[in-house]
């Protein structure tokens, strides 16, 4: 029998000669020096990086600047569909009854104000099933009597 520092020895040998051939670290971990002076991407702080991919000071300021372009990608969403949806179709000029839609887009207005003025009887509209139509004429005639 191996006297016991003999023994602790070779067990330690046998370990790390397990580890190197298994590709398990011993505890010594490498390390990059690399320190790099960058500015924060959102709050425009000067910061020291470690790596050379990093754009934000701190994880505050990534999380910020994720939430803005999530936000950002939204509205712009948003613009894209207003503005496929408000575009102004030559042929509704054509047609000689409108749908409350087509209206609001030939006289540039909501769909409350074009219900609003049926209401009140400013604008002539009849029912065809469920959908209302707007004869043309008397959107025509709604402009001449404001011109008066």
């Amino acid at each position: 029998m191996l006297p016991t520092n003999q023994a602790t020895v070779e067990r330690e040998h046998a370990t790390y000669s397990y580890k190197l051939q298994h590709g398990a670290t011993t505890g010594n971990k490498m390390s990059s020096n690399i320190r790099l002076q960058k500015t924060c991407q959102h709050c425009g702080n000067r910061f020291t990086a470690k790596t050379t991919v990093t754009q934000f000071c701190s994880d505050t300021c990534a999380k910020r600047a994720y939430k803005q372009r999530k936000r950002n990608e939204k509205i712009e969403v948003a613009i894209k569909e207003e503005t496929e949806k408000a575009l102004y179709n030559p042929a509704i000029a054509q047609k000689e009854f409108l749908t409350v839609e087509e209206a609001c887009q030939l006289i540039n207005a909501s769909r409350w104000t074009i219900y609003r003025l049926i209401e009140k009887g400013e604008l002539k509209a009849g029912k065809l099933g469920r959908s209302t139509r707007i004869p043309r004429a008397a959107i025509n005639e709604l402009f001449k009597l404001t011109e008066a």
